[in-house]
């Protein structure tokens, strides 16, 4: 079954509370994007918002750090309330380190790769994890579009996913939308972040319905 995970990038931080409450009945996960002006081009969100997002509803936090140096904000989000802790492996120097440093935490660990990163980056490590985020657009701003290449990728990952034990979770972030998510999902995704394709929808639980209804 894949899941989806509505993107709270793509909401109105004005009335976050209620768009919480719009998506939360046919959410999986939610989806919460932290970025740092450095690694990515933009600023977004910290442990305080995540907080008060836990507080407001039981949907699990899928929490991605699009920052460097993560390994300092791993306990802040962890009191949070992230329920996923994911990292980019492009800013991790002792990537083993960070990934145990989470799942000693007590929560599911992640690590995302740029649409330019090799699979080789998280070759050696790919059963010590609970979700590889592979980005499908470049990081830092919603409403982007898919790149077509992605796919090839998110094929392979899959194929070296089977010859795993314990099986990651592979998500993909970026110009998710109806008209491609079933693509996706045969590749080999197993969870959909959708931010536009669904905050952005006059009836956000009527885009989810119609998302599972593709990929499932």
């Amino acid at each position: 079954m894949v899941k989806i995970a509505p993107s709270v990038l793509s909401a109105d931080f004005g009335i976050l509370a209620e768009e919480i409450a719009r998506v939360e009945p046919g959410a999986d996960l939610l989806h919460v994007d932290v970025m740092d002006g450095h690694f990515v081009p933009n600023l977004t969100i910290g442990p305080l918002v995540v907080e008060a997002i836990h507080k407001r509803t039981r949907v699990p936090l899928d929490v991605h750090l699009m920052i460097q140096n993560p390994e300092r904000y791993i306990g802040a989000f962890v009191q949070a309330g992230a329920a996923y802790l994911t990292v980019h492996a492009e800013v991790c120097p002792h990537l083993h380190r960070t990934v145990q440093q989470i799942r000693e935490a007590g929560i599911k660990a992640g690590v995302a790769l740029n649409p330019s990163t090799s699979l080789h980056a998280v070759e050696h490590i790919l059963d010590q994890v609970d979700l590889i985020l592979l980005m499908s657009v470049n990081p830092g701003f919603g409403g982007q579009t898919f790149i077509p290449f992605v796919l090839k990728k998110i094929e392979e990952l899959a194929r070296r996913r089977e010859r795993l034990e314990a099986k990651p979770e592979i998500e993909v972030d970026g110009g998710i939308k109806i008209e491609n998510c079933r693509a996706v999902a045969q590749a080999g995704a197993t969870i959909l972040v959708a931010g536009s394709a669904i905050f952005g929808a006059p009836d956000p639980r009527a885009a989810m319905l119609k998302m599972r209804e593709q990929v499932n």
